[in-house]
């Protein structure tokens, strides 16, 4: 599944009938089995991009393209998009809502109409493809921990078999332990399953670790959009709009500068750590 979107700007009217440029002249292309973070300060648009990949927001000018089909057209089947564009909230207690873990992950593939087996057949996969203990697929979903919570909300996406997962802010409001967990779930997920995946973070380390492409949003226009190592290399570009690259980044930085032969581009913990400890050998 390939997205193409063309000129799109978006505008929402706020208090007093005033309208706010939300996106701005979008262009941009999603290609499959892609691991895509973007970035970017609250209000920068990144939120509001994604929602309109799965047309959850309807753009004011421009068009998508899906798999060179407009999803804007009389005829597109948008239902069918939207069971193939997954996308899981920030908050995973605003998509739990049914009685049990178990018939909470079976509501979307109940609406595919698919047969009482293959749903069944296809929550009990995505729940333990997400690691939910099967002790738990009885219980109220909100009887969970904030990171069990976010992996049934994944599983009730998986379950519907989707060729894109959207996931806004997975790790937030997680200790450190449960933000890699949740992270290393993600990328587990797209190497088994050979999905897109689309991130929308703040986190400027987890991206560095986890995405091969970023895309920076900043005012609701794409700032950059490259592999990370090329987008931290212009932090002093991020620092102008508010952001900033891994602390890493500053530091091996500050040791090439001093004549230290380290990889100034290093922008992943471990690696900067190996080569930290080869020096003091």
């Amino acid at each position: 599944m390939i997205f193409k979107l063309e000129h799109i700007s978006y505008k929402y009217v706020g208090g007093s009938n005033n309208e706010t440029l939300a996106l701005d002249d979008i262009n941009l292309t999603i290609g499959e089995d892609e691991f895509i973070g973007i970035i970017g300060q609250t209000g920068s648009g990144k939120s509001t991009l994604v929602q309109h990949l799965n047309g959850l927001e309807i753009a004011t000018e421009g068009k998508i393209y899906c798999d060179d089909k407009c999803i804007y057209d009389k005829d597109f089947d948008m239902r069918a998009l939207r069971c193939k564009v997954g996308l899981v909230f920030q908050y995973p207690e605003h998509q739990l809502f049914e009685s049990t873990v178990f018939e909470d992950v079976c509501f979307g593939p109940n609406n595919l109409g698919l047969t009482k087996e293959q749903v069944e057949a296809s929550a009990k996969k995505a729940l333990t493809d997400v690691g939910v203990d099967e002790q738990l697929w009885n219980k109220s979903p909100f009887e969970l921990s904030g990171g069990q919570k976010r992996k049934v909300a994944i599983a009730g996406i998986l379950a519907m078999e989707p060729e894109v997962l959207i996931l806004d802010e997975p790790a937030s409001g997680l200790d450190p332990k449960g933000r890699d967990k949740i992270l290393d779930l993600i990328l587990s997920i797209k190497e088994q399953r050979h999905i897109t995946v689309i991130v929308v973070s703040h986190s400027m380390e987890d991206m560095a670790k986890y995405a091969s492409r970023l895309i920076v949003m900043n005012n609701g226009r794409i700032l950059l959009d490259d592999t990370p190592v090329n987008v931290f290399k212009n932090y002093e570009k991020l620092e102008e709009t508010g952001l900033c690259a891994p602390k890493v980044t500053y530091l091996m930085n500050k040791l090439s500068e001093r004549g230290m032969p380290v990889d100034k581009n290093t922008i992943i913990v471990d690696e900067a750590i190996k080569q930290l400890y080869e020096l003091l050998k």
